[in-house]
C-alpha cells in the first residue's frame, strides 16, 4: 500500500467555535470522496508553510458518516501555537493541503453498542464524530459523553452536542463538567479527574463495566488520570481507548491498551554512526546517511530532501509507521505503537535512529 500523500483541498465553511476556536470544512471533490473516506474517530494532517518552515498539525475529523461531499475539523489556538494561530486565520475559498484520514482510535459503525465518551477540551472533535455517527447508523446504540471544560464559553461544538441531545432524546446522554463555573449540580463541578469519575460511577451517572468501549480524548494528564480511574473500576484495558496528540512535558509514553504497562521500544543495537538506511516508499528504494549522534531517520531523510510521510514527529500519531526489514534500531518514545507491532518488527520514524551499519525501513509494510 503506497504511503499516504497531500492534497490540495479548498475550505468551504470557516466557522467560529469559542473566542479561540474554530471548525473548518473543506471540500472533498468528487474524485477524493473514497480517498477521503474515514472512520468516525480518525484525523486529518495539514500541511503549510508558516514562516517558511514545512509544518504540519493533526486535527481529529468532528464529521458525521453522512456527511458527505466535505469533511470537518476543529481547531483549537494553543500558547505559542504556530500552526494553531495561523488555522484561525483561515477563510472560505483558501486552499490547504490536507493528508487522507489517517488513527485508531476509531468506531467502527454497525450493530448495538453502548459508548462511554469522555473528552476535555478540543479533546471533542473525535468524540462528536463518534456520537453522530453511531446515533445515527446505529439505531439502538446509546452514548454517554462527558465533556469537561473551564466554563461554557470555552465549550466547542454547543449547538452540535445540544442537537444531539434534542434528536436522540432517549439514546444519548450529554455530562457537561465545569473547572471554573459553578453548576447547578455539584458534582458536576471541578476537574474530570479520577476521583470525579468515581463519584459519577457510584452515583449511576455514568456505568463503565457496562460499556462496550471507553473512549478518552483531552489532555495528557486527564488521559492517564482517566484510564486508571476505568481500569480501577473494573473495566478491561482493551475496552479503554485514547487519542494522544500532545503529551505534557517531560510525559513519559501514555498507557497501552492491552494492560496498561509502558509500550517501549525492544529493538536492539548501538549507536549507529553514519549508518546507511535504505527507505522503501512507493515501491521506490532510496539510501541515506543517518548518524545517530545527531539525527532520526525522519530528520535525517528530510536533510536529504526525500519526502517521507509524517505528522506530529512525536511519536504520537503513527503516520511515520515503517517496518525494519533488515538491522536493527531504537526508538527515543513511542507513545503510539502496540506491543505487537514492535515486536512484528514496526518503528516510528521520527523517533528511530540506526543502530547497525545497514538498516532497512519499508513504509509500504502494512
Amino acid at each position: 500500500m503506497a504511503a499516504p500523500r497531500f492534497h490540495e483541498l479548498e475550505i468551504v465553511k470557516v466557522r467560529s467555535e469559542t473566542p479561540d476556536a474554530v471548525a473548518i470544512s473543506f471540500a472533498i471533490p468528487d474524485e477524493l470522496e473514497d480517498v477521503f473516506a474515514f472512520t468516525p474517530g480518525q484525523y486529518l494532517t495539514l500541511r503549510a508553510d508558516i514562516g517558511g518552515e514545512d509544518l504540519r498539525r493533526s486535527y481529529s475529523i468532528c464529521s458525521a458518516l453522512s456527511e458527505t461531499g466535505r469533511r470537518t475539523v476543529g481547531v483549537k489556538r494553543i500558547a505559542d501555537g504556530r500552526f494553531s494561530g495561523f488555522a484561525q486565520t483561515l477563510r472560505a475559498g483558501d486552499r490547504i493541503e490536507v493528508m487522507p484520514p489517517q488513527g485508531r482510535f476509531t468506531a467502527e459503525i454497525g450493530g448495538d453498542h453502548d459508548y462511554l465518551l469522555l473528552a476535555a477540551g478540543s479533546g471533542i472533535t473525535p468524540c462528536l464524530s463518534i456520537a453522530k455517527s453511531v446515533l445515527a447508523g446505529e439505531p439502538k446504540s446509546t452514548v454517554t459523553l462527558l465533556y469537561a471544560n473551564r466554563n461554557s464559553a470555552s465549550v466547542m461544538f454547543r449547538d452540535d452536542l445540544n442537537d444531539l441531545k434534542d434528536r436522540y432524546t432517549t439514546r444519548f446522554t450529554l455530562v457537561h463538567v465545569m473547572d471554573e463555573e459553578v453548576q447547578d449540580v455539584e458534582i458536576m463541578n471541578g476537574r474530570l479527574d479520577a476521583e470525579k469519575l468515581e463519584s459519577l460511577a457510584k452515583l449511576r451517572v455514568i456505568d463503565p463495566k457496562s460499556a462496550d468501549a471507553i473512549y478518552i480524548c483531552g489532555p495528557e494528564p486527564m488521559i492517564r488520570s482517566a484510564s486508571a480511574a476505568m481500569a480501577a473500576l473494573g473495566v478491561d484495558g482493551d475496552r479503554i481507548r485514547f487519542e494522544l496528540f500532545t503529551p505534557a512535558p517531560g510525559a513519559k509514553p501514555a498507557p497501552a491498551r492491552s494492560d496498561g504497562a509502558a509500550v517501549t521500544a525492544t529493538a536492539t543495537g548501538g549507536a549507529g554512526q553514519g549508518a546507511a538506511v535504505e527507505i522503501i516508499l512507493d515501491g521506490a528504494r532510496r539510501t541515506i546517511r543517518v548518524d545517530a549522534r545527531s539525527d532520526t531517520v525522519l530528520s535525517a531523510a528530510r536533510k536529504a530532501g526525500l519526502d517521507l510521510p509524517w505528522s506530529c514527529a512525536g511519536g504520537m500519531c503513527c503516520t511515520c509507521r515503517c517496518r525494519i526489514v533488515e538491522g536493527a534500531a531504537t526508538m527515543d518514545e513511542n507513545f503510539s505503537l502496540e506491543p505487537w507491532e514492535i515486536e512484528a518488527g514496526f518503528t516510528l520514524s521520527c523517533q528511530t535512529r540506526p543502530g547497525t551499519e545497514k538498516l532497512v525501513l519499508d513504509f509500504d509494510a502494512q
